[in-house]
């Protein structure tokens, strides 16, 4: 019987018609995009076609996307530069205590040369106040750095009402909308953002690709030296393949970002609410209504969630039991420790997210996986 895959969210399946797209860019499109011959125009064009096509997706000038390795990549650029960029003029970030480990690290970095990092918190729901944003920028500040959906509980952060506040005070604001890009919409002026991380297989596209929106006249220093590739900002050959997989990946999302958002919506639904009906000790984390469609994180009593991510895996099930950049770490999800989730809650928490591929014959096929699993987990004695 084949596998039911439920954590979209981690990666998603390289779509038929990117793959299709990129194979010409791998057998015999060749060229290096900085030659003057013919084949490296016809790799420069697909650079630039991809281009085109993610910035028409965020709402914004083709050259205001500057391709990277990933979404890791473009945060590391949009904090690490910007603190570049300001000198001496301020050493004072803000951000969240939920924020990717991308960007969390970033700022840790920063922080061993000097810089003050704060990090505010979240409620119950996992929601950022943008009061509590505007209370900690000073004359200092040089960026403040918000997610617009977060990886483990799909929660939404007001990050235009943040992004407003932003402009208020002449701070640049960098959103994190890996995950919310090809679930939610994502434009860069709605979002009121100065860059903006995204990443290629997240949205159907290869991995090893990602981009930054840069808006154009901000500040911000190269990672990366050693010549003039995407508008001089990022030193490297690019990779052609997969930026034009990306961007086939974007022209399909424009055309069914409605028609997905409510599909998984259905679909996220059918799945919680009958996990609620059928298994006793279960409670939703995050807000029930400001979140991602195809996120739900359940928190399981008694369970230990990395035995029963294990479990379902020998069952040919797909989830997670946190960010699959932390999975290899067994402390408690920060995410969850940070909405105010004590250690046993946060340690039995699994986040399952659907796809677009995903039917509703698999959401009840796992239903009735399910209750036996977790009643044969919690019958092991405690360790």
């Amino acid at each position: 019987m084949p596998g039911i895959y439920l954590d979209h969210n981690a990666t998603t399946p390289v779509r038929p018609e990117v793959l299709e797209t990129m194979l010409p860019y791998l057998t015999e499109r060749i060229g290096n995009p900085s030659s003057l011959h013919r084949w490296g125009r016809e790799a420069r064009e697909g650079i630039e076609g991809a281009r085109a096509s993610v910035a028409r997706l965020l709402g914004c000038a083709p050259a205001e996307i500057h391709f990277t390795s990933g979404g890791t990549e473009a945060d590391n650029w949009a904090i690490k530069g910007v603190a570049a960029a300001a000198g001496r003029r301020g050493q004072r970030l803000v951000t969240t205590r939920i924020e990717h480990p991308a960007v969390l690290g970033a700022c840790r970095y920063l922080e061993r040369r000097g810089f003050e990092v704060v990090y505010l918190p979240v409620d119950a729901l996992g929601v950022v106040d943008p009061t509590e944003v505007a209370r900690a920028v000073d004359e200092r500040t040089v960026l403040i750095s918000v997610m617009h959906a977060n990886n483990e509980t799909g929660v939404l952060q007001p990050v235009a009402e943040i992004g407003a506040l932003a402009w208020e005070r002449g701070v640049p604001l960098h959103v994190d909308a890996v995950q919310s890009l090809g679930k939610v919409a994502v434009e860069v002026d709605r979002l009121s953002a100065d860059l903006v991380a995204v990443s290629a297989h997240k949205i159907g596209g290869p991995k090893g690709v990602g981009a930054l929106y840069v808006r154009s006249g901000m500040e911000l220093e190269s990672l990366a030296h050693g010549g003039g590739h995407e508008h001089g900002r990022r030193a490297g050959t690019e990779n052609v393949a997969g930026i034009v997989g990306m961007g086939r990946a974007a022209e399909l999302l424009l055309a069914e970002l409605v028609t997905t958002r409510i599909a998984l919506a259905r679909l996220r639904d059918r799945l919680e609410q009958g996990v609620l009906a059928t298994v006793d000790g279960v409670r939703v984390n995050g807000h029930p209504i400001l979140r991602l469609p195809n996120t739900t994180n359940l928190s399981f009593a008694g369970v230990d969630s990395q035995d029963l991510v294990k479990g379902f895996d020998l069952l040919g099930v797909a989830a997670a039991s946190g960010s699959a950049c932390a999975s290899d770490d067994p402390s408690p999800s920060h995410v969850l420790v940070a909405m105010g989730l004590g250690p046993r809650e946060a340690a039995g928490a699994v986040r399952f997210s659907l796809g677009r591929q995903n039917t509703e014959a698999e959401v009840d096929r796992v239903l009735g996986l399910l209750p036996e699993l977790v009643a044969r987990l919690r019958r092991l004695p405690a360790l």
